[in-house]
C-alpha cells in the first residue's frame, strides 16, 4: 500500500483511538453477571464472554499493527533527510527546542522597566528595575528564530508528502 508520512500519522492516530476504545470496552466485558437461586439454579443475566474474547483479540491485533506502523514512521523520519542533512526526526527535535527558546524570548520581551516609590518609617527611596538586555536585538533574534522554525517546518512538510510502501 502506498502512503506518505502525513497519511501514516493519521492512520496511527486512528488506530490509537480504536485501541483506546477497545481498552475501555474490555473492562466492561470482563465480568459476567448471574443470579444463583437458593435451590442452586444459576441464571446467567449478562454473558460477556464472546464480546470479551473479540475485544481481547482486537487489542492484540491492533497493538501489533500499531507497533509496525510506528516502526515504519520512525524509520522514515530517520531516513528522509532535509536539505541541510538532518533527518526529519532530528529536525522535529530541533524545532521543539527552538520553540521553547522562542517562548522564552517572547516572555523576556514582555519585561519592562519600572520605578516604584518605597516609603519606610525613616526613609524614602525609589526602587528601579531596569531590563538588562537589548530588546531590539532580542526581537531580531526572535524573528530569525521564527523564520528558521518555519523553514524547517516547510521542509518537513515537503518530505512528509513523499510516497512509500508500507
Amino acid at each position: 500500500m502506498k502512503t506518505n508520512i502525513s497519511s501514516l500519522m493519521a492512520i496511527i492516530a486512528e488506530e490509537e483511538r480504536y485501541l483506546n476504545n477497545l481498552i475501555c470496552n474490555i473492562k466492561e466485558y470482563a465480568i459476567n453477571t448471574s443470579v444463583e437461586e437458593l435451590d442452586g439454579r444459576v441464571n446467567i443475566i449478562v454473558d460477556n464472554k464472546e464480546d470479551f474474547d473479540f475485544n481481547f483479540q482486537e487489542i492484540e491485533k491492533t497493538t501489533e499493527k500499531l507497533s509496525k506502523l510506528k516502526a515504519t514512521l520512525y524509520e522514515k523520519n530517520n531516513l528522509f533527510k532535509l536539505s541541510d542533512g538532518r533527518s526529519i526526526q532530528q529536525a522535529i527535535v530541533d524545532n521543539t527546542n527552538l520553540r521553547k527558546v522562542k517562548f522564552l524570548y517572547e516572555q523576556l520581551l514582555l519585561s519592562k522597566n519600572s520605578k516604584r516609590r518605597v516609603t519606610e518609617v525613616n526613609n524614602s527611596y525609589f526602587e528601579c528595575k531596569v531590563v538588562n538586555f537589548d530588546a531590539k536585538e532580542l526581537k531580531e533574534r526572535l524573528l530569525k528564530l521564527d523564520e528558521e522554525i518555519q523553514n524547517t517546518d516547510f521542509e518537513i512538510s515537503k518530505l512528509n508528502s513523499l510516497e512509500f510502501d508500507i
